[in-house]
């Protein structure tokens, strides 16, 4: 294998050196890793200023996923989304810019937008998307939003979406060229999506950056991520990636989440597709066996099982307490939903063992209730990151009606907003809340 942080580390490992530096367990033995644990010694390199074995490592993974540049996370997608929003804006030389966006994105954007003051024009697809998971935009959308307003300077939108839907990411791109946008992707869930028979992942999809929760989908530790920027995007997002970035990272990144980060890179290039290429044949052969077995499936994320409960007359919190009983644990329930998310670490014994649950949970079959309202669009009182920044009283939802929303409100998970700083709380605000059993909210 050719993985330069983890041959390093272990080397220094087995060196039985005399630790005179961080971290304070010395690489003696209390949790188990504290061996491999370490900091920025000489000849360990320097995340935000890589001239040795992370820069290698780094050069690896960009080959591997066609960038021009791929940088490591060790906080996850949420340091890459601040720092994609961080490099647009230094870009523009630092004034301030507008981000158009679909409501489904994740509370990290919201964040970044505060940090960055970046006004935000939300945009609202077509239908009624009746889950704040939801709510993909498609080109035409796009299009018809920068021909009514005046054109942002970056799109951000969520694909593959917590719920395994998929955007036209290819179409949305060429109506961004068009018009001169870079489109940005929080492809956190997709890490994989680049190693399919038939890619899909953004760098081949036509977006300028993207980030990916290389936690979420492959064999790395928590908190692993990568952003990566494309061969087209502008040279000056890669003369500016690592300083944006080191603004909002910490100065001690973790070694662990770096050396499987190295491993993953070694990993895709020799070996994951053809894994991959298997464990994604086994989960539609999974949701095969589940629809014939009468359950509603939604989502065409190959490595996602999204089963919309409420449809088989159960609730996603419901359904999800019994595959728990069986010992299976899911991503992610809520009244409408249950998501499942595969990887080929999953053994054929955790395929039959969901099969085998899901098929003797006796299913009322009659729909448990009507859709949730739909999301509706916000109403916008104050900016972002005036908002946020404003003194603020948490109260009842049931309380806070005509109340401009202070610190935005997100159901957790997906971190997916319902009510967004500056905006005014609404009756139908209130009933959202509700659904996702938010009971409580900081106001202006």
């Amino acid at each position: 294998m050719n993985a330069p942080i983890n041959d390093f580390v272990k080397d220094y490992a087995a060196s039985d050196t005399a630790r005179f530096h961080m971290p304070g367990h010395k690489g003696k033995p209390f949790h188990g890793l504290e061996p491999l644990d370490i900091t920025e010694i000489k000849g360990a390199d320097y995340l935000f200023e890589p001239e040795g074995i992370i820069a290698e490592s780094e050069r690896k993974m960009s080959q591997a996923f066609g960038s021009k540049m791929t940088l490591y996370s060790t906080e996850g997608s949420s340091l890459c989304i601040k720092t994609m929003l961080g490099i647009i804006k230094a870009c523009a030389g630092g004034k301030r810019i507008t981000a158009a966006a679909p409501r489904n994105v994740h509370k990290a954007f919201i964040n970044a937008c505060i940090l960055l003051d970046i006004d935000v024009r939300w945009l609202y697809p077509k239908g009624e998307f009746t889950s704040i998971c939801a709510g993909s935009v498609t080109a035409e959308d796009v299009r018809k939003a920068f021909e009514k307003n005046d054109v942002p300077d970056c799109l951000y939108v969520t694909s593959p979406d917590y719920l395994g839907n998929l955007s036209d990411l290819k179409g949305i791109a060429e109506v961004c060229g068009e018009f001169g946008v870079p489109l940005l992707c929080d492809n956190a869930h997709g890490a994989y999506l680049k190693f399919l028979p038939e890619s899909l992942h953004p760098m081949d999809m036509g977006a300028a950056m993207c980030c990916d929760s290389a936690h979420k989908t492959l064999p790395c530790y928590t908190g692993g991520a990568m952003l990566h920027i494309s061969p087209n995007a502008p040279s000056g997002f890669v003369d500016c990636a690592k300083n944006v970035m080191s603004l909002f990272a910490s100065t001690s990144p973790s070694y662990l989440i770096m050396e499987s980060l190295d491993l993953c890179a070694e990993y895709v290039t020799n070996g994951f597709s053809d894994d991959l290429k298997k464990s994604a044949a086994r989960t539609e052969l999974c949701k095969k066996r589940l629809r014939e077995g009468g359950w509603n499936l939604i989502g065409g994320e190959p490595m996602k099982i999204t089963v919309a409960a409420y449809l088989n007359g159960l609730t996603g919190d419901e359904l999800a307490d019994r595959l728990r009983k069986e010992k299976i644990e899911p991503e992610y329930s809520d009244p409408q939903y249950v998501v499942l998310m595969t990887s080929p670490s999953n053994s054929e014994e955790d395929f039959s063992r969901l099969e085998s649950a899901m098929l003797k949970i006796p299913q009322p079959r009659i729909r448990l209730f009507a859709d949730f309202p739909p999301i509706p669009k916000g109403v916008k009182r104050m900016g972002i990151r005036q908002a946020a920044f404003s003194a603020q009283r948490t109260v009842p939802v049931e309380q806070a009606e005509g109340e401009i929303c202070a610190m935005t409100v997100t159901a957790c998970q997906p971190s997916v907003p319902v009510a967004v700083s500056g905006e005014e709380i609404t009756a139908d605000v209130i009933k959202i809340l509700k659904n996702y059993s938010i009971e409580r909210i900081s106001v202006i």
